[in-house]
């Protein structure tokens, strides 16, 4: 994966350009058992159907099948390449829209969204709350968010810390960056971002409980899987897996006010200067207020560099 700047103002953002990630650690690594589990949280905390969801870190597209009782799907990733193979599985459909974008810096009209799913995402956050406001405001008040995210007081931490064999606590509230730009967190700090940000939690999943190797080899999968599921409603009481999975519903309203979508208004915003709605030809959406443009390629919509320049204000 590639690092590229980011803008001053902005945090650093982990980009899998080019990356083989889907086929190397998904398609052939040895992953059926927490790509499976990982589906069954989703069902369990995901409405059954719904308008608009927004899956913030989409990637290939390995998840947007499992979101199949939605009107309409935003796939949303910084990497291109990424989008281009979720186009590629996924098809052109207008059920799908492939959008390109910083995700501290959503390009999207405030509460236009019924639903969305972060999942192995916010582990590449180097500031989570940030990302978590952002997905607050692209949610009408309502909305359903699952969230996935690493979790730092699993069991095999904590055996470590206590062995000595790992020099960072488990039990502390700061994210533990254990490779450039891949964070494990705490419980309870997820909770307190999730509930400052406008989320109020419903429900929690712990998931992967045999993620290990030996397991997967000795133990039939389907086996694995079914003990999995039961094992996740354990979230209820404690968090000890790897994965933890919450569900939460937006409450209030987005700062900049809920702006429901018109007939033929678009959904996406100016990243910039938040203006709405923007004009769109067939390459390029093009903001009437700051004058910068955004292009569209290959039917990716891609807002992480505008292609025109800013309205002088002066």
């Amino acid at each position: 994966m590639n690092l590229p700047e980011a803008a001053p103002e902005t945090p650093p953002v982990c980009d899998y350009e080019g990356s083989d990630y889907q086929s190397s650690f998904w398609d052939s690594g040895g992953r059926e058992y927490e790509h499976r589990v990982e589906g069954i949280a989703l069902r369990r905390l995901l409405p059954k159907s719904g308008g608009m969801l927004l899956e913030l870190g989409a990637g290939a597209g390995r998840n947007t099948p499992r979101y199949s009782g939605f009107e309409q799907v935003a796939l949303l990733d910084y990497s291109y390449s990424q989008l281009s193979q979720a186009q590629a599985r996924l098809g052109k459909s207008s059920r799908y829209l492939y959008v390109a974008a910083d995700i501290y810096r959503l390009p999207f009209i405030p509460g236009v969204f019924d639903a969305a799913t972060m999942i192995r995402t916010l582990h590449h956050m180097a500031e989570p709350r940030l990302a978590i406001r952002q997905v607050r405001q692209a949610l009408r008040p309502g909305a359903t968010f699952v969230l996935e995210y690493a979790n730092k007081q699993n069991l095999k931490a904590i055996l470590r810390y206590w062995l000595r064999q790992q020099t960072w606590s488990p039990f502390s509230l700061e994210p533990v960056e254990f490779a450039r730009l891949n964070f494990d967190f705490h419980p309870r700090a997820v909770r307190g971002w999730l509930e400052e940000s406008g989320f109020m939690i419903q429900r929690q999943l712990s998931v992967s409980h045999f993620r290990m190797g030996l397991l997967k080899r000795l133990i039939p999968l389907d086996v694995l899987v079914s003990l999995d599921s039961l094992a996740q409603w354990t979230g209820r009481w404690w968090l000890l897996t790897p994965s933890v999975f919450v569900r939460t519903e937006a409450t209030g309203a987005p700062e900049a006010g809920e702006a429901r979508l018109e007939a033929g208004s678009g959904i996406f915003c100016c990243p910039e200067c938040g203006q709405f709605p923007l004009t769109e030809s067939e390459q390029a959406l093009e903001c009437p207020a700051c004058g910068r443009a955004w292009r569209i390629q290959d039917g990716i919509y891609d807002f992480r560099k505008p292609i025109g320049q800013p309205v002088d204000a002066g």
